[in-house]
């Protein structure tokens, strides 16, 4: 067998997961497009190390143990393949006449989410419920709506039996992931960057636990992720901004060791107090080169028994330029370069970030990154709406009102 890049990593520890970050409905086009771009002389072998990433005629065979979408993600889906698509949601609204357009958008996200969730359930069967989740993302214009939140969660779920869902780091969210929880309900919390947010989503979730636990919920069949968003929080201008303000200037290197430190920080945290959430990895970059090789940091400087979702442009650098990569656990180094951290240490942006203390709860939907991350995915579901919507004007012959957020 011409091992790969991806079989190689997932040597590092049994327990490490690689998730496809992307509706699994783009995936068989994703890897046509991988190899035709590639040069001749290595099609073949590409195309047979792509192919055993998620095997199409025996998903359990799978490299991938699970699947993460968002509204970003499902919108790309449904723009791949506008055909289907729009005889899908054309057939929707002929066939249920007079909805909303909150409505139509609605089942049609369902949509997305209930064939990715049928690509991934032999997974999930195969492995009697341990893997094969699809994360199925509220709607991020919920933020800080717990009712609505718990609501929607409870009819995403409905849709299948792998169904996670993808629920905020907001200070709401919290308390979303310790009812959700109690209802034996998987979760996979987004909108995550610092350690204060992974520690009291973590402990909602052990909450959450105790309380099914209590009230005889058979917990078989969950598990909970928590996502950390590195590139998001590492690249946020604020924290440029503030370095600057005190004669700090960071390069690519400090960022990204910002990145890791952070997310080792937050896997002992949770191994050390027996904590039932798993560290994801996602948002990774690609980079840096040393001494003429290609080397992808934030993936290998977190290698352990940790989840990473990666969509295209992560793979891509992996199998185009790090097919040679090797790696080790080094998700239990402690090699952060000391002048690293003592910049670090002086910015106020780092230090909110860093510690596990460093914000209260009610502080989590200020963050930056928080900020920026949910106007992106809301807008993507803006475009969703607004898709479905461009439809139901062409059925009905009525021109639909703009949606906003």
């Amino acid at each position: 067998m011409n091992e790969s890049v991806l079989e190689r990593l997932c040597q590092v520890n049994p327990d490490l997961e690689i998730w496809w970050d992307s509706s699994p409905l783009v995936f068989e086009s994703w890897v046509r497009d991988m190899v035709a771009s590639a040069p001749e002389e290595k099609k073949s072998s590409l195309e047979e190390q792509l192919s055993r990433i998620y095997v199409v005629d025996d998903p359990a065979r799978s490299l991938v143990r699970g699947c993460t979408t968002n509204p970003p993600l499902s919108l790309t889906a449904v723009n791949n393949d506008p055909d289907f698509w729009n005889e899908w949601i054309d057939d929707l609204i002929s066939s249920n006449p007079g909805l909303e357009l909150s409505e139509y958008f609605w089942l049609t996200y369902k949509e997305v989410i209930r064939r990715g969730a049928e690509m991934m359930l032999p997974i999930w069967e195969a492995s009697n419920g341990r893997f094969g989740y699809i994360s199925g993302q509220l709607d991020p214009r919920l933020l800080t709506d717990v009712d609505k939140m718990v609501e929607t969660a409870q009819e995403i779920r409905a849709i299948a039996p792998n169904l996670m869902i993808k629920v905020p780091a907001s200070t709401q969210g919290v308390e979303v992931v310790r009812t959700l929880t109690s209802m034996a309900i998987p979760t996979n919390v987004t909108t995550c960057f610092t350690l204060p947010q992974i520690w009291a989503v973590a402990q909602a979730a052990a909450d959450g636990v105790e309380i099914a636990n209590e009230n005889g919920v058979s917990m078989d069949k969950w598990r909970a992720v928590i996502t950390m968003m590195i590139g998001r929080l590492t690249e946020h201008p604020v924290l440029d901004e503030q370095a600057k303000r005190r004669g700090i200037q960071l390069t690519w290197a400090d960022k990204h060791w910002l990145g890791i430190y952070i997310f080792r920080k937050a896997f002992h945290l949770l191994k050390e107090n027996a904590l039932p959430s798993k560290m994801l990895a996602c948002s990774m970059r690609y980079g840096p080169l040393v001494g003429g090789k290609n080397h992808f940091w934030d993936v290998e400087k977190i290698a352990g028994d940790i989840v990473y979702t990666m969509p295209p442009y992560v793979l891509e650098p992996l199998f185009q330029n790090c097919e040679d990569l090797t790696f080790e656990e080094e998700i239990l180094y402690d090699d952060v370069p000391y002048e690293v951290m003592e910049k670090m240490s002086k910015i106020p942006y780092v230090l909110q970030s860093w510690d596990e203390n460093g914000m209260e709860i009610d502080q989590f939907n200020d963050h930056p990154a928080t900020i920026a991350t949910a106007e992106t995915f809301s807008k993507a579901s803006i475009g969703l709406e607004k898709y479905v919507g461009e439809r139901l004007a062409i059925v009905t012959g009525n021109k639909v009102r703009e949606v906003s957020g």
